[in-house]
């Protein structure tokens, strides 16, 4: 297992570091003013200039495959990458990151249409999903050339909802059983202008989403992602390169969480010294510094699992369950170690707990993790040890 960078991937990464110093890093008090003041920054006009940046300093489209003017880059790369823009503590990922596009591989008409104008004009896009029972699971019915899409359905806030519904044949009376794996779902794109609406939904953190519908919305054969009938695959890998992602991203903020932790329990005195000279101080900041460590290296040993081109679900599972867990913990005892300042909206810790409890939740809750875990294991897919 070689964890080893190309000088050129040294070169990618030290520029993500400076970009993220120069331009992320400093927007940190602007976030937290807004926090006081209870609006949402970085704003969208923030976010677009930040992508301009991100273009000029050649961090733009990262996994965008090469043939479309990406950089595709390794998974390894693409989570030391994740690491280093969540030290910031600001929300940035949009300003550098890939598109959805890249990772699910649009064929046909939609790769032209989709993945292009996504790396130049940062088309904003994303997946949906059922949220409550009430919801109708969206379906669409295949025609020769055009699907009518109806149903409701949940997304972050999206420009262009990517849909993964099940497909029913334009002669069927009745929606046929959901076959997942084994074909009966169907991924394609659905543009805003195509007819769908949206109420946005208030969340806990700084994260956008929406409920959406859709009714008889027309759909052109060209934004069916890959193949009809083939979508369920193409949803696990977008969700299997999330999986990677949402630790990666976590052990970046808990990084940059235990640098404030570290910072303010030298200069923070108690009973006439620095309160980083007792014991139970050192103690949080000893378990955060190993648990970090061990997430990180799950993490990349993920990644890297990947690049070989083998299954990663099993390792990815490891990984996003710990470390979606262990940055809620070194948020909270960041906060502890700050006592009633990390309580405040003043400085980004209790902003980032609340942000970072989602992580436990999308791409595949804890308990799912757990079920993939324990399921690879019983049925031999993974031996131990292995």
């Amino acid at each position: 297992m070689d964890f080893g960078l190309s000088y050129e991937e040294k070169m990618i990464l030290q520029t993500v570091r400076e970009f993220t110093d120069k331009e992320v890093r400093p927007l940190l008090p602007e976030v937290q003013k807004a926090e006081i003041r209870g609006e949402r920054f970085p704003d969208r006009a923030t976010v677009k200039a930040l992508q301009g940046k991100a273009r000029t300093a050649g961090l733009w489209g990262l996994q965008t495959p090469e043939e479309y003017g990406g950089a595709n880059l390794t998974s390894l790369l693409n989570a030391l990458i994740a690491m280093e823009l969540g030290r910031s503590l600001v929300r940035s990922t949009s300003a550098v990151a890939p598109t959805i596009f890249s990772s699910l591989g649009p064929t046909n008409r939609s790769s032209a249409t989709w993945c292009r104008p996504s790396k130049v004009n940062a088309t904003r896009a994303s997946p949906c999903r059922n949220r409550t029972p009430a919801q109708t699971p969206p379906t669409f019915r295949h025609a020769p050339s055009r699907t009518a899409v109806t149903g409701s359905s949940m997304a972050r806030r999206p420009g262009s909802p990517m849909r993964t519904r099940r497909t029913t044949p334009s002669s069927s009376p009745l929606p046929t059983p959901v076959k997942r794996a084994k074909g009966g779902i169907s991924a394609f794109l659905v543009d805003r202008d195509m007819g769908w609406t949206e109420r946005p939904i208030a969340l806990m953190s700084s994260w956008e989403a929406s409920d959406m519908w859709f009714d008889s919305v027309r759909v052109p054969e060209c934004n069916v992602l890959g193949t009809v009938g083939d979508g369920f695959g193409l949803a696990m890998q977008w969700i299997g390169r999330g999986r990677i992602n949402i630790p990666a991203r976590a052990v970046g903020q808990a990084q940059g969480l235990l640098q404030l932790g570290l910072d303010y329990a030298r200069q923070r005195k108690a009973f006439g010294q620095p309160i980083a000279e007792y014991q139970a101080i050192q103690w949080m900041l000893a378990d955060t510094a190993i648990e970090i460590e061990q997430v990180k290296w799950a993490t990349l040993h993920a990644a890297w699992v990947a690049d070989q081109g083998q299954d990663p679900r099993h390792y990815a599972s490891i990984a996003k369950i710990s470390g979606a867990q262990m940055v809620f913990r070194v948020a909270d005892r960041m906060l502890q170690v700050h006592g009633g300042m990390g309580y405040t909206r003043e400085i980004p810790i209790e902003r980032i707990l609340r942000e970072v409890r989602v992580y436990r939740i999308f791409e595949g809750t804890d308990e799912i993790q757990k079920r993939t875990i324990a399921r690879n294991l019983l049925r031999d897919y993974v031996r131990v040890g292995d």
